[in-house]
């Protein structure tokens, strides 16, 4: 087990399928053409293209023509929020989002505050969720608001925002909604007329596709302003030659989802409980996030009077992180944690397991005798 690397870093990034890589080879290789090419290859290509759109629609259970491919979830994201407010024709727009989403919507947020855009950043109980029952996304609402951005399933905490209810009050003032949904692909089922989703952001390597290839799904009948010019691609909303090979490559792992998904969400429970609940029983832990509300796969705890860094160093071989991998590199605790109410200290001391298709119970079982050993060894230490 030395040997390996214990991976538990799945919402940071998965594992490329191998069924992915061997639908995605012939894409990197004999059939190199554009997909906008006129000629016999290209049109060919077109189809690869064509399949891939049906089967990330079929996903979500959207149409094809509504699925625009992009460079992951940070454009599609970004290409959602910019685009329904250069399309909004007020002057002062309103949005309304979440203090603990990600950096790909907050920090888009606060570029649109530098150019006169209003925002409201909701807060989040100590379990972080945001509380309908208080009214607080009710009392946010204002004349000029034009869409709320709700995250689907933390990528820190794994905690669910109950973004079905906020389409539903949104949709009653006439305010669109998104939905940054990069970690609840692949985790759970997803239907966009269910859920009465307006807009929602994918990214393929978190449901164990390639990197650099994601989706905007927009609803129809539903106008947005293109982030990207230059050749009028994909309906005019967002231009460059397509990412054949990654393109596929996400059809194919959209389809893989749909196989198993349901067996896929009971098996990550049972390898969950299992790690949460023995961590739990070292003194000094606390888990980080709703009980029920949460994804499957996911835990974060903290272990007091140890720094994260340290441990994560101890655990060597077992990959963990200790906040968002878009903040991998920045020493300030996780933004999201001190939303809800951990002090600077418990930020720093805690790790998040994120578990997916590829791990073993084996490797439960090795990672349990391992940050035991790991937290008792740096507790000694300090």
């Amino acid at each position: 087990m030395t040997n390996k690397y214990i991976y538990l870093n799945n919402n940071a990034t998965t594992p490329l399928d191998p069924r992915v890589l061997e639908a995605m080879m012939p894409y990197m290789t004999d059939l190199y053409g554009n997909a906008s090419s006129s000629h016999l290859m290209g049109k060919r290509i077109k189809q690869a293209v064509d399949k891939a759109r049906e089967q990330v629609g079929e996903l979500i259970n959207a149409n094809p023509e509504n699925i625009i491919f992009t460079s992951g979830a940070t454009e599609a994201i970004n290409m959602a929020i910019r685009g329904v407010i250069a399309q909004c024709g007020i002057d002062n727009p309103h949005i309304i989002t979440i203090s603990t989403e990600h950096p790909a919507v907050l920090d888009t947020c606060q570029y649109l505050e530098s150019r006169g855009v209003e925002v409201t950043y909701l807060p989040v109980d100590d379990d972080g969720v945001i509380n309908l029952s208080l009214n607080t996304l009710e009392a946010s609402y204002q004349d000029n608001t034009v869409l709320v951005c709700a995250m689907g399933i933390n990528n820190e905490t794994g905690v669910l925002q109950p973004f079905g209810r906020m389409a539903s009050s949104a949709h009653e003032r006439g305010v669109l909604l998104m939905c940054d949904a990069t970690q609840f692909i692949g985790r759970y089922k997803m239907d966009v007329i269910e859920k009465e989703v307006d807009i929602l952001a994918m990214s393929a390597h978190k449901f164990y596709g390639p990197k650099g290839v994601g989706a905007l799904y927009v609803r129809p009948g539903l106008n947005i302003s293109p982030l990207l010019f230059g050749g009028g691609h994909q309906n005019g909303l967002r231009s460059g030659t397509l990412n054949t090979a990654g393109i596929v490559g996400m059809g194919k792992a959209a389809s893989l989802v749909q196989e198993s998904l349901h067996e896929e969400i009971h098996r990550l429970f049972g390898l969950r409980k299992k790690l949460e609940d023995a961590l739990l029983k070292i003194d000094g832990t606390k888990r980080n996030g709703h009980d029920g509300f949460r994804a499957c796969n996911v835990t974060n705890i903290t272990f007091q009077g140890v720094d994260s860094d340290a441990l994560i160093l101890n655990l060597k071989n077992i990959c963990v992180s200790n906040g968002s991998a878009c903040h991998s590199f920045t020493m300030e605790p996780s933004h999201v944690l001190l939303a809800m109410g951990l002090t600077n200290e418990e930020a720093n001391s805690s790790i998040r397991f994120s578990l997916g298709r590829f791990n073993t119970e084996e490797e439960i079982d090795y990672t349990i005798e391992q940050v035991s050993a790991a937290v008792e060894r740096l507790r000694v230490i300090s």
